[in-house]
């Protein structure tokens, strides 16, 4: 799964938050790191609000998101090269100053990055990845993917080069050839197909709830 580097520019404002937040979400889903939504929210929004509360608002920066190695990285840029984030703990009562030390407790590891034009706050998520083009080894992921390793080599000539390599195209491709065979497998058999996909569907929506936590996205970032 290619995980190209992907940034956005915008103005530090509180109501960019929830739209960054949004877009990290729906990037994330697509890089199949579904279960890593949460912290990298939480993230963006730290880092954001870092920029509007010590930059000031209106700055404009931009928010930078990659894979490095096995990790998900998270960069913030700003202009200001003065105005450095630092890790401090608040007061109990305190409403400001956290904003560092929840990045620190959910990321790995993180820093600060200065340029002559520019400071990057970036940090760190580990992914659980074999590698950065990889996939989280889900039992489910690993029983699939070896079905679709069989689908592919019967579609492909052994004589071809690269057939024994699963891509992203000929797993597609193998995905939909096997749901089509158990749709016709299930009505050779006298069962309803339309059933069997509305029930796999119910169980593949509730396994993906209990995977992330059952936590569902709050109003403010649809």
């Amino acid at each position: 799964m290619p995980r190209k580097p992907w940034d956005i520019a915008f103005t530090a404002e509180p109501a960019e938050v929830a739209a960054l937040r949004r877009i990290t979400r729906l990037h994330l889903g697509v890089w199949g790191l579904q279960h890593l939504v949460d912290e990298a929210q939480l993230c963006v929004s730290e880092l954001v609000s870092n920029v509007i509360t010590h930059v000031g608002p209106g700055t404009p920066a931009t928010l930078a998101v990659s894979m490095k190695n096995k990790h998900l990285r998270i960069e913030v840029h700003d202009p200001d090269t003065r105005a450095l984030p630092t890790l401090r703990a608040p007061d109990a009562d305190a409403e400001e100053g956290r904003g560092m030390a929840l990045v620190d407790a959910v990321a790995d590891r993180w820093g600060v990055l200065l340029c002559a034009d520019r400071k990057i706050t970036w940090c760190e998520l580990a992914t659980r990845l074999a590698t950065a083009d990889g996939h989280v080894q889900a039992s489910s992921v690993v029983r699939a993917e070896a079905l679709l390793r069989h689908y592919a080599a019967a579609a492909q000539p052994r004589h071809r080069v690269g057939a024994n390599r699963l891509t992203s195209t000929v797993a597609e491709e193998s995905v939909i050839a096997a749901i089509t065979d158990f749709l016709h497998w299930f009505r050779a058999h006298g069962r309803d197909a339309d059933d069997m996909l509305d029930r796999a569907q119910m169980r593949f929506e509730a396994e993906s709830a209990s995977h992330a936590g059952g936590c569902e996205a709050s109003p403010s970032d649809c």
